[in-house]
């Protein structure tokens, strides 16, 4: 009844005569794959198939605006208008899908994107570590375990695995650099499983992140090692920014000037003193996983982010609320 619903509201237009004013949708999508399935033990459910995948990016085309985040953050600097109904597809983390499953589909529509990368990954060619945690917890044959506070986490059913890996990952979203990677592997001694060396193909090589950019799509950082930011000390945010920033300048030789904030684990993922520091640091955008549209007047270092659903008519919701200012 309440997909039905839906439709008969879409089929009315009635959202479409709700207009705060103008906006852009910034949609976030991690990865693209033919069988999502295949890969549900380690990237969760971040993956959208590729025939979903092709339907959203139709109906963007036939319905929507797409635009570029240099035309929205263009607009937002000097305070004009962008076309109506304006939308920009990002990517988050740089897995190889995006260049070999996405990058055709959105060059074949004509959509132009933006792919934030987690420079660790790609250079050393493994996953986030969410993914590695993910991955010990759902494939460990053990049926306990006790974490570094001495609280003990019963693992017998998906639930309860679930559950001990989200404190987990609390402990870790708040590690950056080495101390990130002692901690997973250290959790991955205790559970007697880590994910296996041929899951690090997953990640883009830097041949595939230049492939983005010579085919006129924008790369952005997503730090060097995905912590949450709002919550290492300052030090250790400004390296995470600056250091992936000038990688992937050295690599593309190119000035890089989109950030996108990691939201693994906890809330804030970011605040005002990462905003400055972002600013310090020389990017002109940066986007958050906050949902909501971009409006004039948004601070472009704090954009939001809209979660496309696994469907087009679902992401035909979610856009059409959000344009008419309704909570998603």
């Amino acid at each position: 009844m309440k997909d039905l619903a839906k439709r008969a509201i879409l089929a009315s237009g009635a959202l479409r005569l709700i207009s705060p004013g103008a906006s852009a949708a910034i949609l976030m999508y991690h990865s693209v794959m033919p069988d999502p399935a295949a890969y549900f033990d380690s990237l969760g459910g971040i993956i959208h198939s590729e025939s979903e995948f092709r339907a959203q990016m139709d109906l963007l085309a036939r319905d929507y605006h797409p635009v570029s985040l240099d035309e929205v953050v263009d607009g937002l600097n000097s305070r004009k208008d962008l076309p109506g109904r304006s939308v920009v597809v990002t990517f988050d983390d740089g897995y190889t899908d995006n260049a070999e499953v996405a990058m055709p589909i959105l060059n074949q529509i004509g959509i132009p994107a933006t792919f934030y990368v987690t420079v660790d990954c790609v250079e050393r060619r493994k996953l986030p570590w969410p993914s590695r945690l993910r991955f010990a917890f759902r494939k460990t044959k053990l049926q306990a375990w006790t974490d570094s506070r001495g609280n003990s986490w019963h693992l017998e059913g998906f639930d309860s695995r679930e559950r001990a890996y989200l404190a987990s990952s609390d402990d870790c979203c708040q590690l950056s650099g080495g101390a990130q990677e002692d901690f997973v592997r250290r959790i991955e001694e205790q559970l007697q499983v880590a994910a296996p060396c041929d899951l690090s193909s997953l990640m883009m090589n830097y041949d595939q992140v230049k492939s983005l950019a010579r085919h006129g799509h924008i790369v952005g950082s997503h730090t060097m090692t995905h912590p949450n930011m709002a919550y290492i000390p300052e030090q250790d945010a400004k390296a995470e920014l600056a250091e992936s920033k000038h990688r992937l300048e050295r690599e593309l030789k190119a000035a890089i000037q989109h950030f996108s904030y990691p939201c693994p684990a906890m809330t804030p993922h970011w605040n005002e003193k990462t905003v400055a520091q972002t600013r310090s640091v020389g990017y002109e955008s940066a986007v958050t996983t906050n949902g909501g549209v971009t409006r004039c007047g948004d601070n472009p270092l704090s954009l939001k982010r809209i979660r496309p659903t696994k469907t087009a008519e679902g992401l035909r919701w979610n856009l059409e609320c959000a344009f008419a200012g309704r909570a998603v």
